[in-house]
C-alpha cells in the first residue's frame, strides 16, 4: 500500500509543539497514512490505547488526568466510580490536614508534675500527655528522664500517669482487617508501642532516679506545670508518611485534623466532617464519599478519581500546601514506594505520586510535568485486580505515556 506523508496538511491544522505522536491511519481507499497528533490528541491516543489492555476483561480502572497549565481536564475514564483509594487515601489525608493545620504544625507529647520537691524527692505525680507524636523516639524519651534529673530530683513518690484523652480509646481504624499487621493508634506510644509508661519508667531508673510509684491513666489536671516538651515537625512526618506509606503516621496526622475541631477525646468522625468540608469547598459536595481513616486501610474509604484530582489541584494553586506536599511525594524510580518503579523511563525522576495497595485495589495519584512543559495532576484507581504488579504496570505505561515526548 501506498504510504503517504501529509504532515504539511497538519502543520496548517495543528501548531507545532513539542509533544507529537505519528500515528498510522488506513483511508477509505486503502491508503496507509501517517498522521502527526498534535498536544493534547497524542496524549489522549497513547492513554486510548493502554486502556485497550486485556486486563480490562476481569477488571476496572477510573482515571482522571488535568492539564494544570491549560487548567483542563486532559482525559478522563470513568472518573466518577466510587472506588477503594488504598494509601492514595493519604494524599487526601495530607492535604486536609496542611489546608487545615498549616505547614508550621507540631506534632507533640509532653511531660508535667504536680506535687512539691522535697529534700531531692517529688511528692507527687508525673503526667505523660500524648499528643499523637508517631516519631517519638528513644531520645525523646531520655530527655523526658532527664528533665526529671535536671530538676534535682533523685526520687519520686507518687505516680506516674499516662493522659491519652487526645483521642477515644479505639485502637484499631473502622473497617480494617482483623488479619492484617495494623499498627495500634493511641496518642501516647513509643513508636508503636503503646506501653510508653513502662519504657518511661525504665529510663527514669537509667538516670538513677529512685521510684516508689504507681502506673495509672488519667486526665492532666490544671494546676499541672510543664517539665519538657518534645516534638516534631509536619514536614518530619509528612516524609515518612508518604514516602514510605506509613499508615501509623497518617492515623497521627488523621487525628491531628479530628483534635482541631476542639472536640476531647477527638474520633475518626471528627476528622472525617472537616475532610468533607474541604471536599465541599473544591465542588464535589454533592456527591457521595465514604472517609473511614487516614490511612487507606479501611474497607470502608470510598472515593473517586475526580475528587482525588480536585484535591491535588487545590493542591498545586495554594503554595501553602504544595510546598510541602510534593516534597513528601514519592519519585519515580528514585525514592520511597517508588523507587523501583519506572526506572529508565520518561517518567523517571519526573513523576511525583502517591501509591496505594490493598487486596484487590492498586492506585497512583500524584504530578508530572509534560514534555511540552505543561504540568499535570492525575489520579487512577485499578479495581478488581487479583495481582498487584498489574495495576502498577498499567499506571507506569500511563505515565510514562504522559511523559514521554
Amino acid at each position: 500500500m501506498r504510504r503517504l506523508k501529509i504532515f504539511s496538511l497538519l502543520l496548517l491544522l495543528f501548531p507545532v509543539c513539542l509533544n507529537a505522536q505519528t500515528v498510522q491511519q488506513v483511508t477509505a481507499d486503502g491508503d496507509t497514512i501517517e498522521v502527526v497528533l498534535p498536544w493534547p490528541q497524542n496524549i489522549q491516543y497513547r492513554l486510548d490505547s493502554l486502556l485497550q489492555s486485556s486486563i480490562f476483561e476481569t477488571s476496572m480502572v477510573g482515571m482522571i488526568v488535568y492539564d494544570l497549565t491549560a487548567d483542563s481536564i486532559l482525559y478522563k475514564v470513568n472518573e466518577r466510580q466510587a472506588l477503594r483509594p488504598a494509601s492514595t487515601m493519604k494524599a487526601i489525608t495530607a492535604i486536609t490536614a496542611l489546608d487545615r493545620l498549616g505547614g508550621s504544625h507540631q506534632f507533640r507529647t509532653q511531660l508535667y508534675y504536680t506535687g512539691e520537691v522535697q529534700d531531692s524527692t517529688l511528692y507527687g505525680d508525673l503526667y505523660c500527655v500524648g499528643g499523637f507524636d508517631p516519631a517519638f523516639n528513644s531520645d525523646d524519651m531520655r530527655a523526658f528522664a532527664e528533665s526529671v534529673q535536671q530538676m534535682g530530683i533523685d526520687t519520686i513518690r507518687g505516680r506516674i500517669v499516662a493522659d491519652r484523652t487526645m483521642k477515644d480509646g479505639d485502637l484499631l481504624g473502622e473497617g480494617w482487617c482483623w488479619d492484617d499487621d495494623n499498627p495500634k493508634i493511641s496518642p501516647l506510644s513509643l513508636g508503636r508501642d503503646i506501653n510508653f509508661l513502662e519504657h518511661f519508667v525504665t529510663a527514669l531508673s537509667d538516670e538513677g532516679i529512685g521510684l516508689d510509684i504507681r502506673l495509672s491513666e488519667g486526665r492532666l489536671p490544671s494546676e499541672a506545670r510543664i517539665l519538657c516538651s518534645r516534638f516534631h515537625s509536619m514536614d518530619q512526618i509528612l516524609q515518612r508518611m508518604m514516602k514510605m506509606s506509613d499508615n501509623f503516621y497518617a492515623e497521627a496526622m488523621f487525628y491531628q485534623i479530628a483534635r482541631s475541631t476542639g472536640r476531647r477525646p477527638a474520633k475518626a468522625k471528627d476528622a472525617a466532617g472537616v475532610i468533607k468540608q474541604l471536599i465541599q469547598k473544591v465542588g464535589n459536595g454533592k456527591n457521595p464519599y465514604r472517609i473511614a481513616d487516614g490511612s487507606g486501610l479501611s474497607l470502608y474509604n470510598y472515593v473517586t478519581p475526580e475528587l482525588e484530582m480536585r484535591l491535588l489541584r487545590y493542591a498545586y494553586l495554594n503554595k501553602n500546601i504544595y510546598e510541602h506536599l510534593l516534597p513528601s511525594l514519592p519519585i519515580a524510580g528514585w525514592d520511597g514506594t517508588l523507587k523501583t518503579r519506572m526506572k529508565g523511563t520518561f517518567a523517571e525522576g519526573n513523576v511525583k505520586a502517591k501509591t496505594g495497595t490493598v487486596t484487590g485495589v492498586s492506585a497512583l495519584a500524584g504530578y508530572c510535568t509534560a514534555a511540552n512543559g505543561h504540568q499535570l495532576c492525575f489520579s487512577m484507581i485499578n479495581q478488581g485486580i487479583m495481582k498487584s504488579d498489574t495495576g502498577r504496570n498499567f499506571q507506569d505505561r500511563v505515565c510514562n505515556a504522559l511523559c514521554e515526548p
